[in-house]
């Protein structure tokens, strides 16, 4: 007998956080979360999106047994910002059986519906921090963190569900050039010129005067970023105590103007995804020594996040950090470079890539289905 149950209490969550290491136990380029993060993801107390959004996590049981999971939102401060009245599914997992995926599918367009919602979208969280999309190519391909890593069968499920192509975002591999490219060094004298300044960063301590100010310029320059929902104070402490122990501040750039306000920035770090497999996704006892020997060892930088002010975009900015983070880059000695995952229609971000060689080997895909 097969049937879905809302999560009630902290045994059910338990299930529906560790389910999926289960499903992907034979799926070797499947990689755990960090699981002290799940225990705050879906946490109301702790995961302050909870306050503007509806929620519901669900299980599927056969027989007893978990044998999948899914969470439906409705985020409310999204839809008000951007005139939208959908619901999401997100963090979904299910063996190959078409049963489970419909009925835990079902059961979120229930949900959504009754909400007064006429779209249910996703895979998608409550924001883009999270990850995205059902995999559609590059099944073969190693993941990295914050991108999802789902089995072949649940984007072919989900068309059988009457779900079709919203979006698709793409990932690409770039072999680091050896050296930077003449034309950025002449392209990067031109904002030093105007007064902009390049800050670099050797200690993590050294970072904290600027994160707020770092996330608020993405507030205000990823307005045109499918899913993205601007940070709270409190937003912005929560990602920098999430983030910050694990990042290499030699892969922050920042650019200041003359009055030191940040114009710009770029996060990267060296992949972590070795130390994390090993470690299994637990940080303790000895996870957290996994994650940053492997930090130490990886041959990849990841890139993770970056911005220019709308209306500095075309002055220079974008490559005086390249150039920085290029040489970061060599200093280090990592041969490729992850440019995580990029809207399929963020053409200039796109050619940006494909002038330093960049190959799409992954894609991802986000569905869509009027309730």
């Amino acid at each position: 007998m097969l049937e879905i149950l809302e999560v009630k209490n902290k045994t059910d969550l338990k299930n529906f956080i560790y389910l999926p290491e289960k499903i992907h136990r034979n799926h070797k380029n499947w990689l755990h979360p960090l699981y002290s993060d799940e225990w705050i993801l879906f946490d109301p107390k702790k995961n302050k999106a909870f306050n503007y959004c509806d929620t519901i996590l669900a299980l599927a049981k056969k027989d007893g047994k978990v044998v999948g999971r899914i969470m439906g939102i409705i985020n409310h401060l999204y839809n008000e910002i951007n005139k939208d009245n959908s619901g999401r599914f997100c963090f979904m997992e299910t063996w190959d059986d078409q049963e489970i995926f419909h009925e835990l599918v079902s059961f979120v367009e229930d949900w959504a519906r009754n909400k007064g919602m006429n779209k249910l979208i996703g895979p998608f969280g409550f924001s883009d921090e999270d990850p995205q999309g059902f995999l559609v190519e590059g099944f073969d391909q190693p993941t990295v963190m914050i991108t999802n890593c789902s089995l072949p069968y649940m984007a072919t499920m989900i068309e059988d569900e009457g779900f079709s192509k919203k979006m698709d975002f793409v990932q690409y591999n770039i072999k680091t050039p050896e050296k930077v490219p003449a034309i950025y060094e002449r392209i990067a004298k031109r904002p030093e010129k105007n007064g902009y300044k390049l800050v670099e960063f050797t200690k993590r301590k050294e970072l904290k005067p600027f994160i707020r100010p770092v996330l608020g310029l993405t507030n205000d320059t990823y307005t045109e970023i499918f899913g993205y929902v601007p940070f709270s104070d409190e937003e912005m402490d929560d990602f920098a105590k999430r983030y910050l122990p694990i990042l290499d501040p030699r892969f922050i750039k920042v650019i200041v103007d003359s009055d030191s306000k940040v114009v710009a920035y770029v996060i990267g770090m060296p992949n972590i995804s070795d130390g994390i497999r090993k470690a299994k996704g637990r940080l303790f006892p000895f996870g957290f020594i996994k994650i940053l020997r492997s930090m130490k060892k990886s041959n990849q930088l990841d890139l993770l996040l970056g911005a220019v002010k709308d209306d500095l975009r075309n002055i220079g900015l974008d490559t005086m950090m390249a150039k920085a983070m290029l040489k970061s880059i060599n200093e280090r000695g990592l041969d490729f470079i992850d440019s995580h995952v990029v809207m399929e229609t963020n053409t200039k971000m796109r050619a940006e890539v494909e002038k330093l060689g960049g190959k799409v080997y992954k894609r991802y895909r986000i569905f869509q289905k009027d309730l």
